[in-house]
């Protein structure tokens, strides 16, 4: 049982190392919504979430402030939407959308998740409608977050999904060219997806979930590559199993912080605690990146041969100082390696070391996949949906999730430089480096069966 008095002592320990609660996560479900008249539905869903979410920013902030520990992101993930639109047109889905977007404004949250739909095995009426209204959707709002789940390991992968899909991040990229193809940044395409994550842009409340819920991210890269450096600084022939262990330490108690920051906000909101996701995800900011981590325990260049063996090690210890701490770890839980939101990594891709194949080894072990990609502006679709593909395909064998985020950008072309500005950050264009070649494969399109190990009954 936590108590308060331990993890006081902890955040005293941690303060002057950069930890936060990187998002805590309010967690909708809509279906009560759901209506055939497509004004009478936009109105349910926007009254729905400002009035369940109206006072989840006063309320981290009175928890921030109590605390001394600041949240830095607070959010809302909703049940998702293609079920409240069988029966409905694109055109609803963006009116629906656009209800969304001016809820979060409302409530003054950063990001909306879950204008997704899970079609990993088959594709329904409503979650066709929203697929195609995506670039609109994205085009006319600001915080809204869409994600998809096209693969499980005990469904395999739908590739006729993947290829609906991928069409439509080349329309979102064209509709968004004036900011460079950014609507492509709120989309991500799992195989695998958890129900309960709080971190965006996969948030979603799953069909599994309360009605109402508080998930809680909490990440501390700072927090653990200041211990790396304390080890490696007091005893330069460290070994990796010591390092392992000291990150495990770190672990442990930046997530009993987070379940007591996460259970005090769902407390004043008068609704259940979900998890603690503790994922290390990094933001542009120097001192507050997953891939200083790596250069602390010894990769000096981000890419090279023992770079995938460093992200293995550090994710297993990360999961099992989290796991120890908590029977309410939930999630992604891991360290992310987001490319544009880490400045360590983005220079990695920039020098030419860290390239989109080292990447793909690196996401068989990481938390999540293929996060904050540019791509050159020709990019087509079937070389979208491959990497998608192949992504999928070591989710679901390795029974765990892994995701793809990629932005192609209009006009643009490998080295190019992009800024976003903000926890989405800047990186240089880069590409496969065997782009084409895949299409006869990619368009015969059906289904990816599940491996055989999906045979688990």
């Amino acid at each position: 049982m936590l108590t308060r008095q331990d993890v006081l002592s902890t955040i005293r320990m941690v303060r002057e190392e950069n930890l936060d609660v990187r998002a805590v996560t309010l967690g909708i479900n809509l279906n009560v919504c759901a209506n055939p008249d497509p004004d009478r539905l936009a109105k349910a869903v926007h009254d729905r979430i400002v009035e369940k979410a109206g006072q989840l920013v006063r309320y981290c902030d009175e928890v921030s402030d109590k605390y001394g520990l600041p949240i830095v992101n607070k959010r809302i993930a909703v049940s998702p939407v293609s079920l409240l639109l069988e029966g409905h047109t694109p055109a609803t889905a963006v009116k629906v959308c656009q209800a969304l977007d001016s809820a979060a404004e409302k409530v003054h949250i950063d990001l909306l998740g879950g204008f997704s739909a899970l079609v990993q095995k088959g594709i329904t009426p409503g979650e066709r409608t929203l697929i195609a209204s995506l670039p609109d959707a994205l085009r006319t709002t600001h915080r809204v977050c869409a994600s998809f789940n096209v693969g499980t390991t005990k469904a395999g992968i739908n590739v006729d999904a993947v290829n609906m899909i991928s069409r439509q991040i080349i329309k979102t990229s064209e509709m968004t060219r004036s900011s460079r193809g950014f609507g492509c940044a709120k989309i991500v395409v799992f195989a695998n997806q958890p129900e309960d994550n709080p971190f965006m842009a996969g948030a979603m409340l799953g069909p599994g979930e309360p009605e109402c819920v508080i998930n809680v991210g909490v990440s501390g890269p700072g927090v653990v590559k200041r211990a790396v450096d304390r080890m490696t600084r007091l005893d330069p022939d460290v070994t990796l199993d010591e390092l392992a262990e000291e990150i495990k330490h770190t672990a442990f108690r930046v997530t009993r912080t987070g379940e007591l920051i996460g259970r005090e906000v769902a407390t004043r909101l008068d609704i259940p605690f979900g998890v603690v996701d503790l994922s290390l995800a990094p933001t542009p900011r120097v001192g507050d990146s997953v891939g200083e981590i790596y250069q602390s325990m010894g990769i000096r260049n981000i890419g090279a041969p023992g770079t995938t063996a460093a992200v293995m090690l550090l994710n297993d210890a990360v999961k099992k100082g989290g796991s120890f701490a908590s029977s309410s770890v939930g999630g992604l839980s891991g360290a992310f390696i987001p490319v544009m939101e880490d400045h360590a990594l983005s220079k990695a891709v920039t020098d030419g070391m860290l390239t989109l194949e080292k990447l793909e080894a690196m996401t068989a072990v990481c938390s999540v996949g293929l996060d904050m990609i540019l791509l050159p502006g020709d990019t087509t679709a079937e070389t979208i949906a491959g990497i998608i593909l192949d992504e999928s395909a070591i989710g679901i064998t390795s029974r765990k999730t892994t995701g793809v985020r990629v932005i192609p950008v209009p006009d643009s072309q490998t080295g190019d430089f992009v800024d976003f500005g903000g926890l989405f950050g800047s990186g240089v264009v880069t590409s496969p480096a065997c782009p084409i070649g895949a299409e006869d494969f990619i368009r015969r399109g059906g289904h990816i069966p599940a491996p055989l190990h999906s045979l688990m009954n």
